[in-house]
């Protein structure tokens, strides 16, 4: 079934993307979630017309986090958290966490934007922050001791 998507989602597309999914997973939780819209001729059309108006826009925010990535593009962000004597942290880092050391810095970054292997250890890893869906920038975390 084609669909149109109202909102970006993990795996699958980005908003205004018009997709190939299965019925089932269109009309059981796209649709009534309103994710997704039927791709109908109507829908198509004026979709068509939303893309040309929002043309603009869209540049604009592209722009907004190619600057923002260039600011984040040197940032380490130091995470301080109980560990254990051979190193190991009680629990793990989270992107929620990431997201609030960025805050304290003065960027505002929203969670879901933030990508992150398995922290379970002290020391350095990286993040990918998807700043736009063509914009991502990868900075480093060095988890410490408290």
């Amino acid at each position: 079934m084609k669909i149109i998507l109202k909102e970006s989602l993990k795996n699958l597309g980005h908003q205004g993307d018009v997709v190939n999914v299965k019925d089932g997973y269109a009309n059981n939780y796209l649709f009534p979630k309103g994710m997704a819209m039927m791709a109908s001729a109507g829908n198509l059309k004026m979709q068509e017309e939303n893309n040309r108006q929002g043309a603009i826009k869209r540049e604009k925010l592209k722009t907004d986090a190619a600057s923002m990535s260039e600011k984040l593009n040197s940032i380490t962000l130091t995470i301080a958290t109980k560990a254990g004597a051979n190193g190991k942290i009680f629990g793990s880092i989270t992107p929620l966490q990431i997201s609030q050391a960025l805050k304290v810095k003065g960027y505002e970054i929203d969670r879901r934007k933030i990508e992150i292997d398995d922290v379970k250890m002290l020391g350095n890893y990286e993040a990918i922050l998807n700043l736009h869906r063509d914009v991502a920038v990868k900075i480093a975390i060095e988890v410490v001791s408290e």
